[in-house]
C-alpha cells in the first residue's frame, strides 16, 4: 500500500500544520470581534427536515431510525444553519453567529468541499449594509493574525484587506465589465424571457443553448466576464440582484426591481452571500414553491419546506439581516494556501483516496 499520499502521512501533514495553526488563530481572532460587538455564539443541529432550498444546491440525505429499525423521519445534513438560526431570532435573539458544519452533494475542486466549515451571523434591527461593515472588520482582523505579507491571495491575484471594499451594484458591474444595461434585458421582474441578454452574450462571444433561461445566461456573462476580475485590489461588494434572484431576502423598498442581497468578492473568489431578510411567510412559500419546481425540472427531486421554519415566520419574524462566510476560504485567502483541502485538518476521504 502507498502511504506517501494519505493525509495523515507525518511528512505530507507536517507541511501544512503551520497553515492549520493558523487557521485557528483565524478562528479565535473572529470570535473575539463578534463577542466584543455584543454577539451570542450559538450551536444549531446539522440534522433537519430541509436541508435549504436553493434549486442547484445538493444535500445529504439520512434517517432516524427508532429501536426496532423502522424509519422514524426522514432527514438531511443541512447546507446552511439558516433556518435553524433564523428560529432563534424569533425566539428572541438579536444578535448572534456560528461556526457551522454544513454538507454540500456535487461539491468537490480546490475552491469547494461536501463537508465545510461556514461563518454565519445575523442583526436584528439593522439593514444589510451593516454586514458590510462587519465584513470589513473580519477582513482587517484575519490579517492581521494570518499573513505577513497583509494581503490575501488567490489565483495569483491579490486584495489588500486594510483598504475599504469597493461597493458596485449588479447594475453598475454589468455596464462596466460588459457594457450591458441589465435592467434593460428584463421584460418580466420575476420570469424574464432569455432572449434579450441572449442577443447581448451573442455580442459579447460567450456561449450559450437554446435551452438556457436567463439565469443561466446571466452566470455564463457573469463567470467570464465581471467574476474574475471583483476584489482584486480591494474586496468587492455586489449588491442589488434582480428580484427574481432574491433568495431568502426581501425586496428593496427603494427599488422594487431589486432584492436586498449582496455577495463579497476576494481575489476573484465569492467568500459570502448576504440578505436583508424575508420576513413575509406568504412570499417565503411562494418562492420555495417556485424553487422546488425548478428543482424538480432540472434535477428531478425536490426537498421539502420546513413547517416549523414557516410557523415561526408566521408567528413574527424580525426585521433582520444576516450572512453565510465560506470560512475555508477565507483561511484559504489570508494563508495563501492552494486548496480548502490545504485548511481542513483531514479533507473527506473517498475509496479513492
Amino acid at each position: 500500500m502507498n502511504y506517501q499520499k494519505r493525509s495523515w502521512n507525518k511528512e505530507n501533514f507536517q507541511k501544512k500544520l503551520p497553515i492549520l495553526r493558523t487557521r485557528e488563530r483565524i478562528k479565535l481572532k473572529v470570535k473575539d470581534y463578534f463577542r466584543a460587538e455584543g454577539f451570542d455564539e450559538v450551536d444549531t443541529p446539522s440534522l433537519q427536515i430541509s436541508p435549504g432550498l436553493e434549486p442547484h444546491l445538493h444535500a445529504f440525505s439520512t434517517k432516524i431510525e427508532n429501536l426496532d429499525g423502522s424509519v422514524l423521519q426522514d432527514l438531511y445534513l443541512h447546507t446552511s444553519p439558516e433556518f435553524a438560526m433564523k428560529k432563534l431570532l424569533v425566539a428572541g435573539m438579536e444578535k448572534i453567529f456560528q461556526f457551522a458544519k454544513v454538507y454540500r452533494n456535487r461539491e468537490y475542486s480546490n475552491t469547494h468541499h461536501p463537508e465545510f466549515t461556514m461563518l454565519e451571523w445575523y442583526r436584528v434591527g439593522e439593514g444589510y449594509e451593516s454586514l458590510m461593515d462587519d465584513c470589513e472588520e473580519v477582513l482587517k482582523q484575519v490579517a492581521n493574525v494570518a499573513t505577513k505579507e497583509g494581503s490575501f491571495l488567490w489565483n495569483q491575484k491579490t486584495c489588500n484587506p486594510f483598504d475599504k471594499g469597493e461597493r458596485i451594484s449588479v447594475e453598475q458591474a454589468f455596464l462596466h465589465y460588459c457594457g450591458i444595461s441589465l435592467f434593460d434585458t428584463i421584460d418580466d421582474q420575476w420570469k424574464p424571457s432569455m432572449r434579450p441578454l441572449a442577443e447581448k452574450a451573442k455580442e459579447l462571444s460567450v456561449h450559450f443553448d437554446a435551452s438556457d433561461s436567463w439565469d443561466d445566461i446571466f452566470f455564463r456573462i457573469f463567470f467570464e466576464k465581471i467574476e474574475p476580475y471583483l476584489g482584486v485590489g480591494k474586496a468587492s461588494f455586489l449588491y442589488g440582484y434582480p428580484v427574481h434572484m432574491a433568495a431568502l431576502s426581501r425586496v428593496s423598498p427603494k427599488d422594487p426591481r431589486i432584492a436586498e442581497r449582496f455577495e463579497l468578492y476576494i481575489c476573484g473568489l465569492e467568500l459570502a452571500n448576504a440578505f436583508g431578510e424575508l420576513a413575509d411567510p406568504i412570499e417565503q412559500r411562494r418562492r420555495f414553491n417556485e424553487d422546488m419546481k425548478l428543482k424538480q425540472k432540472i434535477y428531478g427531486k425536490t426537498y421539502p419546506i420546513d413547517e416549523d421554519f414557516m410557523a415561526a415566520l408566521d408567528f413574527g419574524f424580525p426585521e433582520s439581516s444576516g450572512i453565510a462566510l465560506g470560512f475555508d476560504r477565507l483561511a484559504v485567502l489570508a494563508t495563501h494556501a492552494k486548496s480548502v483541502d490545504d485548511v481542513q485538518w483531514l479533507p473527506v476521504q473517498t475509496s479513492n483516496d
